[in-house]
């Protein structure tokens, strides 16, 4: 339930406008998003590659409704693919990209959203690195994978994001197993309606691990999006299982979310990835960080509180 209301409110024009202007609100924000500006990400990539982890940068910002918004966009993540090329940091990060921040939901939104991915990722080609294409709410799935198929006629390394969440989501992770394939999988952070998802914890972390199965005996590169313990552990004996050399998957976790089992995960040889936020849209990513976790959601109440 309370989930639910997080979900909720993070469409909500009245409740953006107080938790943006709350005094507290900037203590959170700095745990889960590494700044405003694209030298503010840069930096925070400098500072997990000095670790041997590993990022993914997402410019925030989604359901553009704007053209405008959308070229800025795009032309955002331009700018950060040269500064990360430039600090020689293309090798330790990649970029996360929302097709509705690049204009999807506009009219005639999908070509004008597909034309905006295809120059990021001549830019990530040209720096040498890579494009994952975030999923987002359940409506756009179709088009989202659509989407992912032209990209990869010319950049098959495009990644792509799957949600357990999603009773889809399994035979989706069979179409996308394939060589070469990189999925994303992580449970899904969007709400969706009985029909189209599952409405218990339980049955989204059986679907994780119906699709991690998948995954982990395909041909493709399966990227482990999850904090939860049993599943990290269950991803190592999954990999073990299907005779997976390190290097041929990865686990990915959030900024700000329990970096010491991110350290931990490095250090035993694993390659770690996190996902690394920045720009000053991020009321949206911050709602679904609260309704992911308890735990974040009492780190905010506590400094509402003045105790933190």
């Amino acid at each position: 339930m309370l989930r639910q209301v997080l979900l909720s409110a993070s469409r909500s024009t009245k409740v953006k406008n107080f938790v943006e202007t709350a005094p507290v609100t900037s203590a959170l924000v700095r745990r889960f998003v590494a700044g405003d500006h694209a030298f503010d990400a840069v930096r925070a990539t400098e500072h997990l590659a000095a670790q041997g982890l590993y990022a993914t940068v997402d410019h925030l910002g989604e359901d553009t409704l704007d053209p405008a918004h959308a070229e800025a966009a795009c032309i955002a993540y331009l700018m950060l693919l040269s500064r990360l090329r430039d600090a020689g940091l293309a090798r330790n990060a990649e970029v996360s990209v929302k097709l509705s921040a690049l204009g999807s939901a506009l009219p005639g939104g999908t070509a004008l959203a597909l034309r905006h991915a295809r120059n990021i990722c001549a830019a990530a080609d040209k720096a040498g690195t890579t494009v994952t294409l975030d999923m987002e709410d359940h409506t756009t799935t179709d088009a989202t994978l659509e989407t992912l198929r032209a990209l990869r006629a010319d950049y098959p390394w495009v990644g792509a994001v799957l949600q357990a969440s999603l009773r889809r989501t399994e035979a989706d992770c069979r179409d996308l197993a394939g060589e070469g394939s990189r999925v994303r999988l992580c449970k899904g952070a969007y709400r969706a309606p009985g029909f189209a998802a599952f409405t218990t914890r339980a049955d989204v972390d059986l679907s994780y691990v119906r699709c991690l199965k998948i995954l982990m005996a395909g041909a493709g590169y399966p990227m482990v999006a999850t904090h939860d313990p049993r599943l990290v552990e269950l991803a190592g004996i999954l990999a073990a299982r299907n005779r997976r050399a390190p290097g041929s998957y990865e686990y990915q976790m959030l900024y700000g979310v329990r970096p010491a089992e991110q350290a931990r995960l490095a250090a035993r040889g694993e390659r770690v990835r996190i996902y690394v936020p920045y720009g000053d849209q991020w009321y949206g990513y911050l709602m679904r960080r609260l309704a992911e976790r308890p735990a974040n959601l009492a780190f905010f109440l506590r400094s509402v509180a003045g105790r933190h």
